[in-house]
């Protein structure tokens, strides 16, 4: 049976091929006679797991040898609070503020540190992005934070900014939950990536979190010793027990990530180069019509998250309805913003894409 095309921002779909691996694996591990979800963390068949994961992932993004690669729970969110626990020395931090995950990361900083808001694009409703010359960079930060994909109002710089060039010497620390593996890092002008794993990692419940080990060591007292990112590097994130079938189910999604190709291209630049096929279908389609619309920039529209709206917002409910009929789900847009969404993450094949198109063309003539 043909599966319906599942267009949630997160938790989203997942590749149809681990989510049968899982299946035919679940009460049985390789010859275990157990679930991954019944074993001790510290036995040698989780260890296994979890050490593959790791070295998969250090492999599919190219992480730099002085990065640590921390498995860790609580999610983006969560980190919004371990981050200044941990970096900010309850200093000066630096924020670019580009959309609602960012201005949720702004205020929890409050709590932690002096934040210093760098730019925003709220004039703009979000809708474009500060140039980086134009950012107000504190001479002190401890760290400039910046959410480098934005999921509700789909916005995504495309290129990290150089901060050494902007004149400031603080770590980058970028919020990647919504485009993490769908493109390639520069681990040079990162100091910190984290997102949550439940767009296109795996389940919710895992957070990715790598480091550069120079930033490690810095927690702040009142720092939860679970959320110190040296006591979990440290014990290889197994300070606490860690969400380990959700690390199992991000494994099997690098394994799937390192399978993919396109041409000569391999893992992730071979889905970067299907997820810029699938996004300019999209806003192709959107751009030649004058029935729907998305008011992000051209220059920053994110590849993961496209907003849309009717430009008569009286059929949405029509819209959502015969979508969902059609095998398209989830497209209803965020509570806060309204409209239509639709989020290409890795796990949305061509096919997906192409069908929500020939679904929004027919339901623009029928009403024509």
């Amino acid at each position: 049976m043909q599966r319906p095309y599942n267009f949630s921002a997160g938790p989203a779909a997942m590749p149809v091929e681990v989510l049968q691996q899982a299946a035919a694996e679940m009460l049985d591990w390789h010859g275990s006679g157990m679930s991954v979800m019944e074993m001790s963390h510290r036995g040698k068949e989780f260890m296994s797991i979890i050490e593959t994961a790791e070295a998969d992932l250090r492999e599919l993004l190219a992480v730099p040898p002085n990065f640590r690669i921390l498995f860790m729970q609580g999610g983006g969110l969560g980190e919004n609070a371990i981050v200044p626990l941990n970096l900010s020395r309850g200093g000066v931090v630096d924020f670019v503020v580009t959309g609602s995950w960012s201005q949720k990361s702004f205020k929890e900083a409050r709590k932690f540190c002096d934040p210093h808001l760098a730019a925003s694009n709220e004039a703009d409703c979000h809708t474009r992005l500060p140039a980086p010359g134009s950012w107000q960079l504190s001479p002190d930060a401890q760290y400039v934070h910046l959410c480098s994909n934005e999921t509700i109002h789909g916005v995504e710089l495309h290129e990290l900014p150089d901060l050494k060039a902007l004149g400031s010497n603080a770590p980058l620390v970028i919020d990647f939950s919504s485009h993490v593996a769908s493109r390639t890092v520069d681990w040079r002008r990162v100091g910190l990536a984290f997102g949550g794993a439940q767009k296109n990692l795996g389940p919710a419940g895992v957070t990715l979190v790598v480091v550069r080990e120079d930033l490690l060591g810095h927690a702040l007292s009142i720092c939860p010793s679970a959320f110190d990112y040296k006591t979990v590097a440290d014990n290889g994130s197994m300070y606490n027990t860690p969400p380990t079938y959700g690390i199992y189910m991000a494994g099997l999604t690098f394994q799937w990530l390192k399978r993919q190709s396109e041409g000569n291209l391999r893992g992730i630049a071979a889905m970067e180069h299907r997820n810029m096929a699938k996004a300019e279908l999209l806003y192709g389609f959107i751009d030649q019509s004058s029935f729907y619309v998305n008011k992000v920039a051209t220059d920053c529209r994110s590849r993961m998250n496209v907003p849309f709206f009717l430009r008569d917002e009286s059929r949405n409910e029509a819209f959502l309805a015969g979508a969902k009929a059609a095998g398209l789900l989830q497209l209803k847009g965020h509570k806060s913003v309204g409209g239509m969404r639709a989020s290409l993450y890795n796990a949305m094949p061509l096919e997906g894409v192409q069908a929500l198109v020939a679904y929004m063309r027919d339901f623009e003539q029928k009403l024509a």
